[in-house]
C-alpha cells in the first residue's frame, strides 16, 4: 500500500503560488462562511462540510480565534456575504486537464477571468464535465515524515479509517474518501500528528507530461494566474512535473 506519490508532489508545487498567508486565510474564510450557510449550521458536529473545512483551516496554520469569528459572522444574521460556488473545466497546453473551484459574488465576472486565463495561455475553457470525469474527490492529508516511522503512521492512518497511504522521503500522504476525510483528521490530530495541508482533492487518475518547454512555461502560467484570481478557491490538474 506504501509507495511514493506523484499528487503530493504536485501538490507540493501548487503550494508555492499560493500567494502570501493572508490570501490564503481569506479564501479559506469564504469557504467556512459558505459551509455555515448552505451547511445550515454552525455546529461542526452536524455540518459535515463546515467540518472539512476547520481541518482545512487548521493544516493552513488559521489560528482558532480567526476560525470562530468568521463562523459567529457567519452564522449571525445581517451577513453580507453572498457568494456562490461555480466550478471551471478546461484544457491547458498540450491538453493538460484543468478544474478550477471559485466562490464568487459575480459569476460574469468570474467567468470572464476564467475565459482570459485559458485564452491568454493556450488553454480552452471548456463545457462542465469535459475533464472532471478524469478525476475522482478523494480525502488528502499530508505529515511531515521527519523523524516519525513510516509503518507506525501507516498503521495508525489505516485504523483511523484511511484507504491508502503513500511515502516519499520527506512527507506521508494519507487518502480517505471524502465522507470519511473529517473523522480520519480528527482521529490522528488525536494521536499527535499535525499536518502539512489537509483537503478534499480532486485526484487524477492519469497525469501528463510536457515535454516541450515553451509548453511547460505557458502551463505554469496559466496555473499562477488562476490561483492569484481572488475569486478562486482551488485548481486542480493533472500536469506531472
Amino acid at each position: 500500500m506504501s509507495g511514493h506519490s506523484k499528487w503530493n508532489n504536485i501538490k507540493r508545487k501548487k503550494e508555492k503560488t499560493d500567494g502570501a498567508k493572508a490570501k490564503i486565510f481569506t479564501k479559506i474564510g469564504k469557504e467556512l462562511a459558505v459551509a455555515v450557510r448552505e451547511g445550515g449550521s454552525a455546529d461542526p458536529t452536524a455540518n459535515s462540510r463546515l467540518r472539512e473545512c476547520i481541518a482545512k483551516a487548521k493544516a493552513n496554520n488559521v489560528p482558532n480565534d480567526n476560525i470562530e469569528r468568521i463562523i459567529k459572522k457567519a452564522a449571525g444574521e445581517g451577513s453580507a456575504d453572498n457568494y456562490e460556488a461555480l466550478t471551471y473545466e478546461g484544457y491547458g497546453p498540450c491538453g493538460i486537464a484543468v478544474i478550477v473551484e471559485t466562490l464568487t459574488d459575480n459569476r460574469n465576472r468570474t467567468a470572464a477571468d476564467m475565459r482570459h486565463c485559458f485564452d491568454k495561455f493556450g488553454g480552452n475553457l471548456g463545457q462542465s464535465g469535459c475533464v472532471s470525469f478524469m478525476f475522482n474527490k478523494k480525502g488528502v492529508l499530508e505529515i511531515d515524515a521527519d523523524g516519525l516511522d513510516e509503518d507506525k503512521v501507516m498503521e495508525d492512518a489505516l485504523e483511523a479509517g484511511a484507504s491508502d497511504f503513500a511515502a516519499d522521503d520527506e512527507v506521508f500522504e494519507i487518502t480517505t474518501e471524502p465522507e470519511d476525510f473529517s473523522a480520519v483528521c480528527e482521529d490522528l490530530e488525536k494521536k499527535g500528528y499535525k499536518f502539512l495541508s489537509a483537503d478534499v482533492a480532486m485526484v487524477p487518475d492519469v497525469y501528463s507530461a510536457i515535454e516541450d518547454e515553451e509548453a511547460s512555461i505557458k502551463m505554469g502560467k496559466l496555473l499562477d494566474m488562476l490561483e492569484d484570481n481572488d475569486d478562486v478557491q482551488n485548481v486542480w490538474h493533472n500536469w506531472e512535473q
